[in-house]
């Protein structure tokens, strides 16, 4: 009952909005820091249910990287807090470094990983990261992701749904 009901709230968010709503779920499902949201069903099931998995990936993907960017400025934030108090976490100075060397591919890598990125994020705008810098690495790794996303749902919809009777 409850994937019938999932699967039918899906297919008429999508017919009704398609890529918007894409982008929108994606944005919040990001923007929101540390709650789970299940975007990623909803990329699964948008491309099996007919919208192209190659738009469908990259407005994700643009979505995800957006909602990210509450993060970072929240570690921006937070950062400017600590140095107004002059007490900035020595793990900050770690990750400032960290992020000097490493950072882009840190990003990209975290943020294709299933993994709470959230952290990262916060972690990057409280280590001062180039904010233009953090947005394309997050871009490339939450597109890549939404991609295998949508191209398992063009793949394994069409089946699933002829096997609940459902086409």
């Amino acid at each position: 009952m409850f994937w019938e009901n999932f699967i039918t709230w899906s297919k008429d968010l999508i017919v009704n909005f398609s890529y918007a709503a894409i982008f929108f779920v994606s944005f919040i499902g990001t923007s929101t820091i540390f709650i789970p949201f299940p975007i990623y069903l909803v990329i699964f099931f948008a491309s099996g249910l007919g919208l192209n998995p190659m738009l469908v990936g990259i407005v994700a993907g643009l979505g995800s990287a957006v909602g990210e960017l509450t993060g970072y400025l929240i570690g921006a934030g937070g950062r400017q807090v600590a140095e107004v108090k002059k007490k900035v976490p020595k793990i900050v100075w770690f990750f400032t470094r960290l992020f000097k060397k490493f950072g882009f591919a840190v990003i990209v890598i975290t943020s294709f990983l299933p993994f709470p990125f959230d952290f990262v994020g916060i972690l990057s705008g409280m280590s001062n990261y180039d904010i233009k810098k953090f947005f394309i690495a997050v871009f490339i790794g939450k597109a890549i992701k939404c991609l295998v996303v949508a191209y398992s749902g063009y793949l394994v919809i069409p089946y699933v749904m002829d096997w609940m009777g459902l086409m």
